[in-house]
């Protein structure tokens, strides 16, 4: 049943009308963002969603959207007395704190679809790395990987992550800026992927550089639809093939995340 019709009783209709209902789930906290009007029923709604699902222990109120180089959210603690969490994905496991790091659970399809393409013996770069969802399922599948995260937090998960899921000698974490290439010095790599954080498209130009001849880069960008056709010129003169493209979330009205698979021509 579906939390607003939980709720049905509890909570005045007119209020509840103004409720999407709709919650996040990563690994046993909830995330859910109550609009200020419902402020009175904050805890009801938060008893409602561990009541209907046994594997949650703590539930978050979302009460500011991501910011700062960090992307990170600001939360509330509704229910629970940790924000720390084990979070599982197609055979790999992370911990991390979900208030000090970004991570996106919609994404566990795309990174599949991504790291299922890695061959072993690849070299590998990983920019925005955050906990490790791309950069520790490419190790696993025998690649040398090259992961940076700037977030101190993100980086000190990364670390533990890459030992939890024992790929520690596959891949080589840096902490630092990933527009920072000096990092880098003179490698070149068989693939690039960049989630590229919102507005940082410029990333693009900054790492293609260090992708060998053919080298696959999977890239990721923020974009209306019709300023797609443009983009995928640009692309095609700037010497990369492309091999797929699709929208992977919503993430304002009329904004999408596209990811792009280019291959490096020349």
């Amino acid at each position: 049943m579906r939390l607003k019709d939980l709720l049905k009783g509890s909570v005045p209709d007119d209020a509840l009308s103004r409720f999407s209902g709709h919650f996040d789930v990563i690994g046993d906290i909830a995330i859910v963002t109550i609009p200020p009007e419902l402020t009175a029923y904050k805890k009801i709604i938060a008893e409602t969603i561990l009541a209907g699902r046994k594997n949650i222990y703590t539930v978050l109120n979302k009460v500011q959207k991501v910011r700062s180089d960090a992307r990170t959210a600001s939360y509330e603690v509704l229910v629970g007395d940790t924000t720390i969490t084990r979070y599982r994905e197609f055979g790999f496991q992370y911990r991390f704190d979900v208030t000090k790091v970004f991570f996106n659970s919609h994404l566990a399809y795309e990174r599949m679809r991504v790291t299922e393409q890695v061959e072993p013996g690849e070299r590998v770069l990983v920019p925005f790395c955050g906990i490790g969802p791309f950069a520790i399922p490419a190790a696993a599948r025998g690649a040398r990987v090259v992961a940076i995260e700037q977030n101190p937090e993100a980086y000190a998960w990364l670390r533990e992550n890459i030992a939890l899921n024992h790929v520690r000698d596959a891949i080589t974490p840096i902490n630092g800026d990933a527009r920072d290439t000096s990092h880098l010095a003179q490698q070149r790599f068989d693939r690039i992927i960049i989630p590229t954080p919102y507005g940082m498209d410029g990333i693009l130009d900054t790492l293609a550089p260090y992708a060998g001849r053919d080298g696959m880069i999977h890239f990721y960008t923020f974009r209306a639809a019709n300023e797609i056709p443009a983009l995928v010129d640009e692309f095609t003169t700037r010497g990369f093939e492309i091999t797929f493209q699709n929208t992977c979330g919503n993430v304002a009205p009329g904004i999408k995340r596209w990811a792009f698979d280019l291959v490096k021509k020349g």
